[in-house]
């Protein structure tokens, strides 16, 4: 089956009557399956650029939407660590689709990171029970939304240049700057109403399929209650709300490292099948696979996509511990050295990500250059995000850390 051919009733339906996954183990395989439908006609939809409402319509019905959702409203109830590896496998398949999906896990978290109690239950119901996809409309490098008081209620005004999934989802968190102070609000809102307005006009070489086009909001109306971490007007802070950007940018780094990991696998496929050996090196040898050069660049770009890896469930294994611990036992010197080594991860996988996805070509031959291979979608979608942020800052943090022993202070990209 792929996206391109099948009908809306046989996604949805391709895990009826299924048992639902138990175990981290169990929601990996699950994962599994869902990557090796996306990646099937990967390049297809890429080049089509259509919305990803298929794609959208996959991930509710495998589960894995709410997986991070509580157990008494239907969610996998499962912790960070394993949805940190649900997002790498399904990047394998379609990097596109990994990025929806690891963005749609923090914010569906968001509430926990800076509500209140009752607010964050009333979300985690809600979006669980519904298999709801959250968008945002967060992009701190845009002015942020302005948002003035009218009785009870507040009113997002503005637009931003970025809002990741938001023309297929279903709720939307919007982030804005009370008028006339510098406090920042946050709150969640059905995405479906007429003051949410799509520009359609993301047009970027790679991560296509991921709807991260501007947005207008104009009017969109939220009840003072809804105002995520207020209580009576007034913020409560906790150390635990600035875990937002190390969670996300780890979010970055598994997804970069599975697309990475499908460019390998891809290539090497192509190389068994394909690739031919080279005849006029004096060294000649019947099959491309007994080629020296060719064994050892795949060992060189498999090896250090293993290291990659390690570093990167390590750090996944310890923000995981942080984010299900009680809110009051973070500290600040925690959330620092994991954020200083959080950068490390990501920054070494961006440089090692575009290096396997541009080696690959060395080592499949100049016949995999064809448009028809497809090769391209992994360079593309990995340069494409990996602009994010600067990787010289994230070097930098890593190396005041390691000189001066400084833990970098929590910004929108700390």
């Amino acid at each position: 089956m792929t996206l391109t051919s099948a009908t809306p009733d046989v996604v949805t339906d391709r895990w009826r009557g299924a048992a639902r996954p138990q175990t981290s183990a169990e929601w990996l395989v699950r994962a599994e399956e869902v990557s090796d439908i996306l990646s099937a006609d990967a390049v297809e939809r890429d080049r089509a650029g259509g919305a990803p409402r298929a794609e959208v319509e996959l991930l509710k019905a495998s589960g894995l939407v709410t997986l991070l959702g509580p157990v008494e409203h239907g969610g996998g109830g499962q912790r960070w660590e394993t949805a940190y590896r649900v997002i790498r496998i399904i990047a394998r398949g379609d990097g596109s689709i990994g990025q929806l999906l690891g963005y749609h896990y923090l914010w569906a978290w968001a509430a926990r990171l800076v509500a209140t109690d009752e607010q964050i239950a009333a979300v985690e119901e809600a979006y669980t029970a519904g298999n709801l996809l959250f968008g945002g409309a967060v992009n701190p490098r845009d002015a942020d939304l302005v948002i003035t008081e009218d009785g009870d209620e507040l009113v997002f005004n503005g637009r931003k240049s970025f809002s990741t999934g938001g023309v297929v989802s279903d709720l939307t968190v919007l982030e804005g700057v009370l008028d006339g102070t510098d406090t920042h609000i946050f709150a969640i809102v059905p995405t479906d109403q007429e003051g949410i307005v799509f520009a359609h006009d993301w047009d970027n070489l790679g991560q296509r399929l991921t709807e991260s086009g501007a947005v207008e909001i104009r009017d969109v109306r939220v009840p003072w209650s809804q105002a995520a971490g207020f209580v009576d007007r007034e913020f409560v802070p906790l150390v635990y709300n600035t875990w937002n950007v190390p969670a996300i940018q780890l979010v970055f780094a598994n997804f970069y490292l599975g697309i990475a990991e499908g460019a390998l696998r891809t290539a090497a496929g192509y190389t068994r099948s394909h690739t031919r050996a080279w005849p006029y090196g004096g060294d000649d040898k019947p099959r491309a696979t007994e080629e020296w050069y060719i064994l050892e660049g795949y060992g060189q770009l498999q090896s250090k996509l293993w290291a990659d890896a390690t570093l990167i469930d390590q750090v996944g294994a310890e923000i995981s511990a942080e984010l299900h611990a009680p809110r009051e036992e973070t500290t600040p010197f925690r959330r620092g050295e994991l954020a200083v080594r959080i950068a490390a991860a990501k920054l070494r996988i961006v440089e090692d990500g575009l290096e396997t996805a541009t080696k690959i070509y060395e080592l499949t031959g100049a016949r995999a250059s064809a448009n028809s291979v497809g090769l391209d979608i992994f360079w593309r979608n990995l340069r494409t995000h990996s602009l994010h942020d600067p990787i010289p800052y994230k070097k930098r943090e890593v190396g005041v850390y390691a000189l001066l022993g400084e833990l970098p202070e929590p910004t929108w990209y700390t």
